[in-house]
């Protein structure tokens, strides 16, 4: 794994999100938790919705542009809607949150 650092957990408030741009397109980072943070595709696959600027509500995050809800732990559509979102290997160490570009690396090639 290849963990780079992409900024401090306060940067993020609590049951929120903030955007951040890869080379593989926009990642999405949750705050769940005091320390627990989710990284996924911040792209809604139905809609093409921007998932930051959703609702986050547990482990949750609820499309802004029709409703979906995604799993931020596994990216599956939560209800009778079917879908998926990637989901990022992320982690947080003396407060500051890390990504693996490993796992983007493998995205991309897909």
């Amino acid at each position: 794994m290849n963990w780079i650092d992409i900024g401090a957990l306060d940067d993020v408030p609590l049951r929120g999100a903030r955007l951040v741009k890869t080379r593989v397109g926009c990642i999405g980072l949750f705050r769940t938790g005091e320390a627990e943070v989710f990284a996924v595709s911040n792209t809604c696959p139905h809609k093409g919705g921007p998932l930051n600027e959703g609702i986050v509500h547990g482990r949750r995050v609820t499309c802004p542009l029709h409703n979906m809800v995604f799993d931020l732990e596994t990216g599956e559509a939560q209800g009778a809607d079917e879908g998926r979102i990637a989901t990022y290997p992320v982690r947080v160490e003396d407060g500051r949150i890390l990504l693996d570009t490993s796992a983007l690396a493998e995205r991309s090639a897909a």
